[in-house]
């Protein structure tokens, strides 16, 4: 059942006063995804509240705000001003602003050109909005509804509905919107806005990267299945622009008994399985992104021999292109790398696959093993995974040497002892000790550390290698 009624005193902390003091002066409206949120029930999932301001000029709206907590101007290009309110040590910020029109400009509709006015009405600043259901408004003095557009009708019917017929020409990012909120909500999109993002789909390469990959991110973490918008952007076209490599997937069958579906539909499969973390879910979308490139048929099937690290690499120069950090970047193409491991190793395989992944991603990669199994649609169990992660937890429990830096002796104690200069060669000895670490934990020692990394600087192998280096 629809929320009916905004109910006033719940502002997250933007105290009476606050709104008594605007109200004496012009009106306050609650606007955007809060609004939007209270008449879809999502309640438990509102973060940000935004309001607009009505009849008050900037500088006179700033000095209201100011005797009740800080006024922050860095917005007052886009007529909006950040503002906090404390109590005690906690404190919560609000973007408040005047109503305005706006209208992308620039390289990647980056920039956008700003008019805005204390006199322009509130039907007039939800004109400008994106979708109808985005359009609404709640004004706090009267305590009613603004909503000039349909927007609670097409929320009660779930649509999502461009609000003017060149929206996505203003704002081509807009089209990747409505494909999240589709796959959020669980909506369909209107037919005529439908149809918009077909005609309009090539214009999503004139967004940035930047833009385009906070859509995404908002469709693989807040959707409990991104699967819907991967494919309405297959469906409309918006994919071969967006991320052409998942479009290549598509009709690439996979014969021979261990998938259900071709690859683009295991990737949906697997995707919308995965727990929703960013970076298991982005790895769950590139982890056979080059199988279209490795599959080779044989006889009885076919095979896909280094579709994983192929896909790493794929996968990070995508990443690359969408403009993502390089720490997430090294996080994905890890996970990517390694999603083919095997449970069926010794101790010494389990530590050095721990080494590897690290211990921050080693769940990620069991999570992302388990997801690959049920999207393979072939009704496979996963009891060896969870046996695995058993002996990992319990290998964890016995804190073992994992890294460099659990060595009992460093690179200090290696250049004391061969009377060598910082340099390559001090990681060489340092990797092989770990290797014989990993092997067997008890060799942990510093006294026995000392007398592998003798033995292993006398062999001719390891002077080959320097001699090779220098």
């Amino acid at each position: 059942m629809l929320v009916r009624e905004l109910d006033r005193t719940d502002m997250n902390g933007l105290f009476a006063q606050v709104i008594e003091s605007i109200l004496a002066k012009g009106s306050v409206y609650e606007v955007g995804g809060a609004v939007r949120d209270q008449f879809l029930n999502r309640r438990q999932v509102i973060k940000d509240h935004d309001y607009l301001v009505t009849g008050i000029p900037y500088d006179d709206l700033t000095r209201i705000l100011r005797k009740h907590g800080k006024a922050d101007l860095v917005g007052k290009s886009f007529g909006v001003i950040k503002f906090t309110q404390f109590s005690g040590e906690n404190s919560v910020t609000f973007d408040i602003s005047l109503p305005r029109r706006e209208y992308s400009t620039g390289t990647g509709h980056r920039e956008f050109e700003v008019d805005y006015d204390p006199e322009i009405t509130v039907e007039d600043d939800l004109a400008r909005r994106d979708f109808t259901i985005n359009a609404l408004a709640f004004e706090l003095g009267e305590q009613k509804l603004i909503d000039p557009l349909g927007g609670k009708k097409d929320i009660e019917n779930g649509l999502i509905r461009i609000v003017y017929p060149e929206s996505f020409n203003d704002d081509p990012l807009r089209m990747m919107r409505a494909i999240q909120f589709a796959a959020r909500f669980t909506m369909e999109i209107e037919p005529e806005t439908y149809q918009a993002i077909c005609d309009n789909a090539q214009l999503v390469e004139t967004v940035s990267p930047e833009r385009i990959s906070e859509e995404l991110n908002k469709l693989l973490e807040l959707s409990e299945n991104p699967s819907i918008g991967f494919k309405l952007m297959r469906e409309t076209g918006l994919l071969k622009y967006v991320l052409p490599e998942l479009e290549e997937c598509a009709g690439v069958e996979q014969p021979g008994g261990y998938h259900k579906y071709d690859v683009f539909e295991h990737t949906m499969q697997i995707i919308d399985a995965v727990p929703a973390r960013l970076r298991l879910r982005l790895a769950a979308l590139f982890h056979d992104i080059n199988k279209p490139q490795a599959k080779r048929i044989v006889e009885g099937g076919a095979t896909f021999y280094g579709h994983e690290n192929q896909g790493a690499r794929t996968g990070a120069s995508v990443m690359r292109r969408l403009r993502y950090s390089n720490e997430l970047i090294e996080q994905v193409a890890t996970l990517v790398d390694r999603h083919m491991f095997t449970t069926e190793v010794s101790d010494k395989g389990m530590r050095r696959l721990m080494r590897r992944v690290s211990i921050e991603l080693i769940f990620d990669l069991l999570d992302l093993r388990r997801a690959d199994v049920v999207a393979q649609g072939m009704g496979g169990t996963t009891e060896d995974v969870d046996e695995f992660e058993q002996r990992i937890r319990d290998e964890i429990e016995k804190k073992p040497p994992l890294g460099l830096g659990d060595l009992a002796i460093d690179g200090l104690r290696i250049m004391e002892l061969f009377s060598i200069q910082p340099g390559p060669e001090i990681g060489k000895i340092l990797d092989f000790l770990m290797e014989r670490v990993l092997d067997d934990p008890d060799n942990n020692t510093a006294s026995k550390l000392e007398s592998l990394a003798k033995e292993f600087c006398e062999t001719d192998s390891h002077k080959g290698i320097t001699d090779e280096d220098s």
